[in-house]
């Protein structure tokens, strides 16, 4: 039965992002928080996967090709849905505040599935290059779905706290801003920019200090700040790998 558990756990991240793209299609608005929540849990189980057939050491071709197709859907057509919607509701928003589209704003919507596209390219590269065995090159695909899984439940705390999240709800529902992050994260999945990955041999100091400093920064920076965090600890990341990836 153990050789079966990693690809159970992919099954599970495929069925989350599956149950993802029911929510955020669906025509109530809070859905889309659900959709987001299922990305969260679809992640914790790509994550899983991965770290248990290391401990069982079944790891497999098959398993390999079954994690990157789950990976497309929860990881590529997810996050391109979502920014598809957000991108939607981004006129509507820009004329109450007073801000004119240009024309044309009415197709901007169909942009964010340049994200679905770059994932898709990030995780065909990631099968086939040798050089991220140990590591990363290029922004590993969940990482840049929880930015975009961020901004709904972002959108949600700052109504419910106006008062502490006042300039958020223009930003991301400005659909310029929408399309520059959408531009920015398709080029950081395909970027050469070597990134530290999630992977202890051992869990000593030494050959590890790029992870635990990152794991307790944003554990502090999510209790703090929680879903606003998390564009937060994805730039971290970034950072810290950028000034010590050789460390790693």
């Amino acid at each position: 039965m153990k050789k079966h558990l990693p690809n159970a756990l992919t099954c599970l991240n495929l069925l989350c992002g599956c149950l993802a793209l029911t929510f955020i299609f669906s025509t109530r608005p809070l859905n889309l928080v659900t959709g987001a929540y299922l990305v969260g849990l679809a992640a914790v189980a790509d994550f899983l996967d991965g770290l248990v057939a290391r401990a069982l050491r079944v790891s497999s071709p098959i398993g390999k090709d079954l994690d990157s197709l789950a990976d497309m859907v929860s990881f590529g057509v997810v996050p391109g849905a979502i920014l598809f919607q957000l991108l939607r509701l981004a006129p509507a928003q820009s004329a109450a505040a007073g801000y004119p589209l240009a024309w044309g704003a009415d197709y901007l919507p169909y942009a964010a599935f340049l994200v679905t596209i770059f994932s898709a390219l990030r995780l065909a590269k990631f099968n086939n290059d040798t050089r991220q065995t140990n590591s990363f090159i290029g922004l590993p695909t969940p990482a840049c779905t929880l930015v975009v899984a961020s901004l709904p439940l972002i959108l949600a705390a700052e109504s419910k706290r106006p008062a502490a999240f006042s300039t958020l709800i223009p930003l991301i529902l400005n659909p310029w801003a929408l399309l520059g992050l959408t531009v920015l994260l398709s080029g950081l999945l395909v970027a050469e920019l070597p990134l530290f990955a999630l992977k202890f041999k051992d869990f000593g100091w030494v050959g590890n200090r790029q992870r635990f400093l990152f794991l307790l920064l944003a554990v502090a920076l999510m209790i703090f700040l929680h879903a606003a965090a998390v564009p937060l600890v994805v730039l971290l990341y970034v950072g810290l790998s950028v000034a010590g990836p050789r460390r790693a």
